[in-house]
């Protein structure tokens, strides 16, 4: 099943690159839905009780070397994976209209980034992992800049740098792991169950820990490593930004949660306090910079970098609310943000300019657009009873009882995100309507609701009934937040003279 989910999406996107452009939408929505259909019985076959990896495969690969195909799936992998086939024929149906040259090579791009991210999501080798990481970046490198803006080539030169930096700090720290397990154990391994077992020295923890924290910090991305991101949201055609947002950030934050802690619990005790600090820094500075923007599309990028400090607070409280509301957190990014970046693009192709003071008074033109625009901009800032208050109720939760001061800085981010948002929404759909080429917009199409309205579906419910959920993710946290308990004592994660805080406690599990 995971072979197929996986795959499937590339072979489909080399099946799609040799239709005939007057084919190439239908192709390749027809082959984007073909892999969600394949994906769905993942999440009625997978067990929420079973903490362990399922619908495991693994299979020797390249044996002298150590290194084997092993794919797995827990909670978290499971609901990553739903997210990006979710999300993947909704970007090449609104790409009908946003896309007027070659949709044929940007179906076939966009499904081989399909398969990447989801092997990235599900790669239980360490090697088969870089690979897959590494092959997200050439087909967004190209979705860039090919069908990018006017600085495309700026923003997917600037993209690549950032991100193949990283991957080679990676890879640095993935050889020195590498040859350990050979001088501790006698044989070669690159399975990431194989590499959780060995005892490494603090000090070899930490360089290591901090080349992955760097090249997994530039994908989330953390300040100040950000600087890419706005630049590569405002020239990604639409459905790049939507990927970019939705699914792609996420693989930093899965990095963290996946390789970085677990394989150096050490140095995340030791470097914890200070990721939490850029944390809040990235939250702050993420909304305050957004509050200033004059251009939609670069305010809900900068919301992007205060949205994802929040995931990386809660993932560093190392506590059972906050971890889990950071899953949470990633998945409710995934789908307002995601919503935002396709009613910005809506926007842009009706009116052809990105700037707020353009609009004004929408309303009155187009009503079901701005009620859509308006739903999606509550669950942004967080509003009870939408998904973003979930998951940022819970990472304040847990954040609080590990740092309360850092905490109570970072909530302001909340504050500021509904200023910067609201503020937004009042200056472009509210007021007189005065400029005369906003008087002949169209409103939402029935294909525009087709691709909104499930983003809107899934905004409430993971806002009023998010238990189907935090049942998959709880079982995986849990082993994760065991993990890290083992290296609290004396750390500043610690109570003291060998207690065990009562968020940390089995019952508070």
């Amino acid at each position: 099943m995971l072979s197929l989910v996986t795959l499937l999406p590339i072979v489909l996107a080399a099946a799609v690159a040799l239709l005939p452009e007057r084919v190439a939408r239908a192709g390749g929505l027809a082959a984007s839905l073909v892999v969600l259909a394949v994906s769905l019985p993942l999440w009625f076959g997978f067990d929420p009780s079973d903490a362990s990896y399922q619908f495991v495969e693994h299979v020797p690969w390249i044996e002298q070397w150590g290194v084997s195909y092993h794919l797995g799936m827990d909670g978290v992998s499971l609901l990553l994976v739903l997210l990006t086939t979710g999300l993947t024929p909704i970007i090449l149906l609104a790409g009908f209209s946003g896309v007027e040259k070659n949709f044929r090579g940007y179906a076939a791009l966009m499904l081989a980034l399909e398969g990447a991210m989801i092997g990235t999501f599900l790669a239980l080798d360490v090697f088969l992992f870089y690979i897959f990481w590494e092959l997200v970046l050439l087909p967004m490198y190209f979705l860039i800049g090919v069908w990018g803006g006017e600085r495309r080539i700026y923003a997917a030169v600037k993209l690549f740098i950032y991100t193949a930096g990283g991957s080679l700090l990676m890879l640095v720290a993935l050889l020195a792991l590498y040859t350990a397990h050979h001088e501790q154990v006698g044989t070669w391994s690159t399975d990431l169950p194989d590499l959780l077992k060995l005892s490494l020295a603090p000090s070899s923890q930490k360089w290591m820990f901090v080349c992955l924290a760097i090249a997994f910090a530039i994908k989330v991305p953390m300040f100040p490593l950000h600087t890419w991101l706005p630049d590569a949201h405002v020239e990604a055609p639409t459905g790049g930004s939507v990927v970019l947002a939705g699914v792609m950030l996420k693989m930093g934050t899965y990095g963290f949660y996946r390789f970085a802690m677990p394989l150096f619990p050490d140095a995340v005790v030791a470097y914890g306090p200070v990721l939490i600090g850029l944390a809040v820094i990235g939250v702050v500075y993420g909304a305050l910079v957004a509050l200033v923007q004059d251009d939609i599309k670069k305010l809900v990028a900068y919301s992007s970098v205060s949205h994802l400090g929040f995931v990386m607070l809660g993932l560093f409280a190392l506590n059972g609310p906050g971890v889990t509301g950071s899953i949470f957190q990633m998945l409710n990014h995934g789908v307002s943000t995601a919503a935002l970046f396709l009613l910005v693009g809506v926007l842009y192709e009706r009116r052809h300019t990105r700037k707020i003071a353009d609009y004004g008074g929408l309303t009155k033109v187009i009503p079901r657009f701005a009620l859509v625009f308006m739903i999606i901009t509550f669950s942004s800032i967080g509003l009870p009873g939408l998904n973003g208050f979930v998951g940022e109720f819970m990472i304040l939760l847990g954040g609080f009882q590990y740092a309360p001061i850092p905490t109570i800085v970072a909530s302001s981010g909340v504050i500021f995100g509904a200023a910067y948002m609201l503020w937004a929404f009042q200056r472009m759909m509210f007021g007189p309507l005065q400029n005369e080429a906003n008087k002949g917009l169209k409103d939402l199409s029935a294909r525009e609701l087709v691709y909104l309205l499930p983003l809107v579906f899934f905004a409430f419910w993971m806002g009023v009934y998010p238990k189907p959920f935090l049942d998959r993710i709880n079982p995986s946290v849990n082993v994760f937040v065991a993990r890290m308990e083992e290296h609290f004592e004396g750390s500043p994660y610690s109570c003291g003279d060998g207690c065990t805080p009562s968020w940390l406690s089995k019952e508070a599990h």
